[in-house]
């Protein structure tokens, strides 16, 4: 299998070394430092599962690695609409594009049976312009159940996880997603393919909805907000929102409100990628991970009146900064 990772940063270049490692032909796009670091040195994986070093190609032409069978996108959702021209080089008909990303994908309503079959969510494809770089059939969705960063170029830190489970927006179990997933255990890796992957989506949406905007307007870890009185509460009533929606929808997360929450509270002390994200002064990924929800309860008709309000003060915020640095 041919497998190109566009965004090769910590996530994508872990994926793309162990593919590696388990005998896939696997082509790294990146650039700078850590482009010719991985060309000089290769990969080199920090685990406590066991250091490994592996030496995928790497490029910042995705036109001299071709068309491949899979391309893995470790970009944030934000960057999806402008990536047309590197992604294009890559495709051939039938390749898949695994989208490995947080939140609420632009294909959501792909091959879903009912009343929204097809409907675009315009959070996170305005305009259709995700759609037009990404037909949604080229898409296999994915979330990711592993945390990474990247120690120095060339070296990536694995922290824990390794779980990325996979599926087809209209469910079924096709040969693409089977042989990405071998080829992904070969490597060291779990990669489940679900037949209903929105609800894998939609449980750890249920915690990454209210932890990181909180975090981001707080300045606090998780432990902190999990421990506070009122933020504590005003997790809940997020989670109890993103859940009713989730059901509405079809696709009830597979672990209770209270689960979920004493769950991400056992992180302690940690702080959110959205708050890391915002204090490197890098854009949020709100779009997926909170204007979606809040578009989706308008949509179904479920009072979110929590979701509506942290909404609210995430755009004043990144508003003002962007005003602030432009």
């Amino acid at each position: 299998m041919k497998v190109a990772v566009l965004g090769a940063g910590a996530i994508g270049a872990y994926v793309g070394a162990a593919l590696s490692r388990g005998g896939a032909d696997v082509h790294l796009v990146a650039r700078g430092e850590h482009l010719e670091a991985m060309r000089r040195d290769g990969v080199t994986v920090l685990s406590p599962r066991g250091d490994f070093r592996a030496h995928p190609r790497a490029s910042a032409d995705p036109a001299r690695i071709g068309p491949v069978d899979i391309v893995f996108l470790g970009l944030k959702a934000y960057s999806y609409a402008a990536a047309g021209p590197l992604l294009e080089p890559l495709l051939k008909p039938g390749t898949g594009v695994v989208a490995a990303q947080n939140g609420i994908p632009w294909w959501y309503f792909h091959g879903l049976p009912g009343r929204y079959e097809g409907r675009r969510i315009e959070a996170v494809d305005p305009g259709g312009a995700v759609s037009a770089v990404i037909p949604p059939a080229r898409a296999i969705g994915c979330v990711v159940y592993s945390s990474t960063e990247l120690a120095s170029p060339g070296v990536i830190r694995h922290i824990e996880g390794t779980r990325f489970s996979i599926g087809e927006p209209d469910g079924t179990i096709s040969r693409r997603c089977a042989e990405f997933s071998q080829a992904m255990v070969a490597g060291g890796l779990k990669c489940p393919v679900e037949a209903d992957l929105r609800s894998d989506i939609w449980l750890k949406l249920m915690g990454n909805v209210a932890f990181n905007p909180i975090s981001v307007l707080t300045g606090a870890t998780m432990g902190d907000i999990a421990a506070h009185p009122g933020t504590r509460q005003l997790v809940l009533d997020m989670m109890r929102e993103t859940a009713e929606i989730a059901s509405r929808l079809g696709s009830p997360p597979k672990l209770s409100v209270q689960r979920r929450f004493e769950g991400a509270a056992k992180v302690g002390d940690h702080k959110t990628s959205m708050l890391m994200d915002y204090e490197a002064g890098k854009p949020l990924e709100s779009d997926v991970l909170l204007r979606a929800p809040v578009e989706l309860a308008r949509l179904t008709g479920v009072p979110a009146p929590s979701l509506e309000t942290v909404c609210a003060l995430i755009d004043l915020l990144t508003g003002a900064a962007a005003r602030r640095r432009g």
